[in-house]
C-alpha cells in the first residue's frame, strides 16, 4: 500500500491526515510535500493527525522528528493526533512522547494550536 497525503490550511497551522503507510519509501514524498506546504504558505505550525496510518518504521520516525524541528526553528508547534497502538507504541519506543505534543483527536490538536475550531 501507498502513502496517501492530505493537506490542508487552517490559519497558520498545516493540517497533515496520512491514510495508508509511511515508511522508506514513502516517508521522502511526505517530508517534500510538508516543507514545500510550509514554506510557500509561510505557515508556523503543524497538526499531523495518523488515524489512518496503518504502518510507520524509522523513516517514517525520522520525518516526523525532522518536521517537528522544522517548525520549532520558526517558533511554531507541531501536534500529533489519533495515535493507532502500533504507531503509539512506535512513539514511545523512540522518545518522541517526550518532546511532541500529542492529543486524542483534531479539534483538541487544533485548540492547542490556538485554532478555533
Amino acid at each position: 500500500m501507498s502513502l496517501l497525503i492530505d493537506l490542508e490550511q487552517k490559519g497558520d497551522i498545516l493540517c497533515v491526515r496520512l491514510v495508508g503507510e509511511l515508511d522508506h519509501h514513502t516517508a521522502v514524498k511526505l517530508r517534500d510535500r510538508v516543507d514545500t506546504a510550509l514554506n510557500e504558505q509561510g505557515l508556523t505550525h503543524v497538526l499531523l493527525n495518523l488515524e489512518k496510518l496503518t504502518f510507520m518504521d524509522s523513516s517514517g520516525l525520522g520525518v516526523v522528528l525532522g518536521r517537528y524541528k522544522k517548525v520549532q526553528a520558526i517558533n511554531g508547534e507541531m501536534v500529533v493526533c489519533c495515535l493507532s497502538q502500533q504507531v503509539r507504541r512506535l512513539f514511545e519506543l523512540s522518545g518522541l512522547f517526550k518532546i511532541v505534543t500529542f492529543t486524542a483527536n483534531e479539534r483538541e490538536a487544533l485548540n492547542s494550536l490556538g485554532a478555533a475550531s
